[in-house]
């Protein structure tokens, strides 16, 4: 396997468990509809929270959040839109991004950013 996606999905656990600790209840991992995928889709205070996770070893390109680009905020409304409606959901939604930030000593930061984009 590529380092990157290892970076990735070491990324993608840190974030889980991070939201858990904070009482989310994660309801789906790698969630695919089409060519779109969400990283993580949690339950927290009545709402369902689609979280993008960018992990980087690095801030050399930008920080990890700086990569959610329009393109994939379109990819993931599409993807939330058909999650919710296989789910019936009623209720408030939102799009957060965990991004994951390694250092040299494989130390890491975690910045969770709640409400991150609404696509349009």
């Amino acid at each position: 396997m590529a380092q990157h996606n290892e970076l990735g999905f070491k990324g993608e656990a840190i974030a889980k468990q991070y939201l858990e600790k904070l009482g989310y209840e994660i309801l789906d991992e790698n969630w695919v509809h089409g060519k779109s995928e969400i990283d993580l889709i949690a339950y927290f205070k009545k709402q369902i929270i689609f979280v993008e996770v960018k992990t980087r070893s690095s801030v050399s390109f930008g920080l990890p959040e700086d990569f959610v680009s329009l393109a994939k905020q379109k990819q993931m409304d599409l993807a939330a839109n058909e999650y919710i409606e296989l789910m019936s959901h009623q209720g408030e939604i939102r799009f957060d991004i965990v991004s994951v930030l390694f250092d040299k000593q494989n130390n890491y930061t975690i910045k969770h950013i709640e409400d991150a984009f609404w696509p349009s």
